[in-house]
């Protein structure tokens, strides 16, 4: 990944154009939120449910990018650390979802799972080639190129999952992949606290080792 673990000069998100393109991407979340969630519960889709949650959470998140771009390194890395935690959270709460969901007699309506799965795709796939540009950078800047990234990833697996439920017309696979799914948030959650926590480290041993010299 250039840029991010050479030692030089990290994209911190300082650009017209960036914040153009995350406009965008926050408006088609926002939008992507409340059509899949409806969609999920009239489908009785757990990962329908799971992938609305995230489209939610991005559009969030990617508020904070924008409100703390121009920032210090030290407020940039604790907005990502909250969205590293926040993003835990998600992938917890669909972990626990999952399991409660296992013990739930019923299957998802496939078509239902496929069609918005193939809108929401589509969403995500734009979402992905207006930030593919500025996938490197710092915390804040790559903690965006992540979330956008496991949209257009869990999209895919959930038109997955609506071949798996109508092919074997049970709800196992919209199970495992609202699995799936959650070990992807817990994974990127674990990557953006680690590159959050290093870089406010970094901020804050500047900042002790200047006091001296004033």
């Amino acid at each position: 990944m250039s840029g991010c673990c050479d030692g030089s000069a990290q994209f911190d998100g300082v650009s017209a154009e960036y914040k153009r393109r995350l406009w965008a991407v926050i408006v088609i979340n926002a939008v992507m939120f409340g059509v899949e969630m409806t969609a999920g519960h009239l489908a009785g889709s757990q990962a329908l449910q799971a992938d609305a949650l995230d489209f939610f959470g991005d559009a969030m998140t990617y508020g904070i990018s924008l409100a703390v771009i121009g920032a210090s390194l030290k407020v940039r890395a604790t907005a990502a650390l909250a969205k590293g935690i926040s993003l835990a959270l998600m992938g917890f709460w669909v972990l626990g979802s999952t399991i409660y969901q296992v013990l739930v007699v019923g299957v998802p309506t496939a078509e239902i799972m496929g069609a918005v799965g193939l809108l929401a795709l589509a969403a995500n796939v734009a979402s992905v080639l207006l930030l593919m540009a500025y996938k490197d950078g710092d915390a804040n800047v790559r903690s965006v190129w992540l979330c956008s990234r496991n949209d257009a990833i869990g999209n895919v697996a959930v038109v997955i999952a609506a071949l798996g439920v109508w092919g074997t017309a049970t709800g196992w696979p919209d199970l495992i992949v609202a699995g799936i799914m959650a070990a992807l948030f817990l994974s990127s959650a674990t990557q953006i606290l680690r590159q959050a926590w290093a870089e406010y480290r970094s901020e804050q041993g500047q900042e002790q080792g200047a006091v001296p010299g004033e």
